[in-house]
């Protein structure tokens, strides 16, 4: 099994432009540790970065995933980011997420590890016509992000995803006595004595809180510096960041099969795993180097960057390797 050559490569990974379902061929099977993926959404209204229409998006993405099931590792995982859709001229939600999760399971085999919920308070108050005009839904402001894995163990330490104690948790670890009886709840759960003790913090909810309100990265100063567009489906560093943690160790093997401006392989790299980014438009891969630039780059470097890649497509590569502290 060959990849092709690759756009770019760090440290840790290596970027390549193409189709993805085409990429995951060239992959040994039970290789990958982990497999974290926001693709377009089944939208109704077309977007600039390509998206399937809704009525097909479940098939299409089943493609995808027949594949990501072959190359994962018995003790890999899945997590696929997905947003909410309302069906077309209807004030009704599709259920196309939930449709892709049945069929994961149902037919792919793949185990519902746990399902979690990006809330992104930042996100601006969406669809227009049933929220801002007519005023008969809220606001669509949560992700269903599915943790899917091959086997019922797959690999996970929570305690690499400790959130800070509560005020009130701070204050009863400092004074149990004063706050707390041990004994059975009427819930059922039995509080012991060891309630207090401080283990470096808190076990997270399921419930994930992190504003998508990038704006000062090397990756958006530069753009903007070249006048090229960022991709405009960008999520936050801190939700692959949180399963990166949560699912692998140092070294394990991170792909990402709809990579857009790679922040998945950016986290990656700071965390120290191996990555790999796929993405089929040459523009927005091309762009996503500049997230491994720091902003001390000019302008002139980041285009003279950006331009080499995007004719590397074409076979020809003009390099400025040593001076961007990239090996193209």
């Amino acid at each position: 099994m060959v990849l092709p050559n690759p756009l770019y490569t760090t440290d840790c990974g290596v970027a390549y432009l193409g189709d993805s379902l085409q990429l995951l061929d060239q992959l040994e099977s039970d290789s990958i540790d982990l497999v974290l993926t926001s693709p377009p959404f089944a939208l109704q209204r077309k977007k600039a970065y390509g998206n399937v229409e809704q009525e097909d998006y479940v098939d299409w993405l089943l493609e995808f995933s027949k594949k990501v099931h072959r190359v994962l590792n018995s003790t890999g995982s899945f997590v696929l980011d997905l947003g909410g859709a309302y069906e077309s001229k209807r004030p009704v939600r599709s259920l196309y997420n939930y449709r892709v999760l049945i069929k994961l399971c149902d037919e792919l085999g793949f185990r519902l590890a746990e399902e979690f919920f990006w809330y992104n308070p930042a996100k601006l108050p969406s669809p227009i016509e049933w929220v801002n005009k007519r005023k008969i839904r809220a606001k669509d402001s949560v992700n269903t992000v599915w943790w899917l894995s091959k086997t019922d163990h797959p690999k996970a330490n929570v305690s690499n995803v400790l959130v800070p104690y509560s005020e009130r948790m701070k204050k009863l670890q400092a004074d149990p006595q004063k706050y707390y009886t041990p004994k059975e709840r009427p819930s059922g759960h039995d509080i012991s004595k060891n309630f207090a003790t401080d283990n470096g913090g808190a076990i997270p909810s399921n419930l994930l809180e992190i504003a998508n309100t990038e704006s000062n990265s090397s990756y958006i100063q530069l753009c903007k510096s070249i006048s090229i567009p960022p991709h405009p489906a960008r999520f936050p560093q801190k939700l692959p960041m949180f399963f990166i943690k949560f699912l692998t160790d140092p070294g394990d093997k991170v792909v990402d099969i709809f990579a857009g401006s790679n922040t998945t392989g950016f986290v990656a790299e700071q965390l120290e795993r191996s990555w790999m980014a796929f993405e089929k438009e040459a523009s927005y891969l091309a762009s996503s180097a500049f997230r491994f630039l720091d902003k001390s780059q000019s302008s002139k470097e980041a285009l003279t960057l950006y331009e080499c890649l995007l004719a590397q497509k074409e076979s020809v590569c003009l390099t400025t390797s040593k001076q961007l502290a990239l090996k193209l």
